[in-house]
């Protein structure tokens, strides 16, 4: 029988969760105070993913990056290949919220999206 310790991230509370794994299966979680935690400590202790968010470079546009993030969480081992791919990334503006930016991003089947609109540059 194996435990972990971690401070939940589910809500502003910031539990501090016990998880029992036995054969690498949650078995017991306790110290939430509400059902979030529950749900984050088993997933955190078998697989852990997180959203990862950033900037990327734009091209003719009225500002020189816009920021980004995965439209979904992916596994947290794959952060690094996905930061190396975004480096290679530069954009042609105008980007609207919600476009594109680099599709299945690193193999994970999850798409990077813009957050923000950035309009072209007016002419000079």
């Amino acid at each position: 029988m194996e435990s972990r310790e971690l401070i939940c991230i589910g809500c502003p509370m910031g539990c501090m969760m016990t998880v029992t794994l036995e054969d690498g299966r949650v078995t017991a979680v306790s110290g939430n105070t509400c059902k979030r935690g529950d749900v984050y400590a088993r997933k955190e202790v078998t697989n852990p993913t997180r959203i990862v968010t950033s900037s990327v470079r734009v091209d003719g546009g009225e500002l020189p990056v816009v920021s980004v993030k995965t439209r979904e969480d992916i596994p947290k081992g794959k952060i690094s290949e996905v930061m190396e791919a975004l480096k290679a990334v530069c954009v042609q503006a105008p980007v609207q919220i919600g476009d594109v930016v680099l599709a299945d991003v690193a193999g994970t089947g999850v798409d990077m999206v813009a957050t923000k609109n950035v309009r072209a540059a007016a002419a000079r």
